[in-house]
């Protein structure tokens, strides 16, 4: 997987979005077995992604780089995803959901909040080493989940938005 660095230079973004890009292309880089990384905001909107501006044609069957589609396509699986589990935990009276994570045949899928109802997803091979990715997610959440203000999710939404 490529990581994501054109924004990392993007002079156009405050210094809190750059940073946040950077904690992204950092993740991305350092554990293998990611396929495809979004940062979704509580209402389901593609924050942050590791292929930014990158979409494959729909039908693909590459799926070196995660869902069919694009990133677009992983952030509507993180959010259902998210919002299932949520309402799973509150008819069991469970508090908090702090990690979701899904094994398949061909992957993984894991989805870990963030702040305010924005969340980490990541897709992954199926022979990655889960505890190393749930680690590095945990990491990516302690450092985001402070700066993830309002006005960096609008910033970061603009930003996707022109990346299209």
């Amino acid at each position: 997987m490529t990581a994501p660095t054109p924004a990392l230079n993007n002079p156009a973004l405050s210094s809190a979005a750059r940073n946040l890009h950077w904690l992204l292309t950092n993740l991305v880089e350092e554990v293998p077995g990611l396929l495809s990384v979004a940062v979704v905001s509580s209402d389901g909107l593609l924050l942050l992604s590791s292929d930014p501006g990158h979409s494959r044609q729909q039908g693909a069957t590459d799926h070196s780089g995660g869902p069919k589609g694009s990133s677009a396509d992983l952030a509507t699986i993180v959010s259902g995803v998210g919002s299932l589990t949520i309402g799973a935990a509150k008819l069991m009276d469970g508090g908090g959901v702090k990690q979701t994570m899904v094994a398949m045949e061909e992957g993984s899928l894991f989805v870990m909040s963030i702040s305010d109802g924005s969340l980490l997803g990541v897709h992954a091979t199926p022979d990655c080493d889960m505890s190393v990715i749930a680690y590095h997610m945990a990491l990516f959440v302690g450092r985001a989940g402070h700066v993830l203000t309002p006005e960096l999710r609008s910033e970061l939404r603009q930003s996707m938005e022109s990346t299209r």
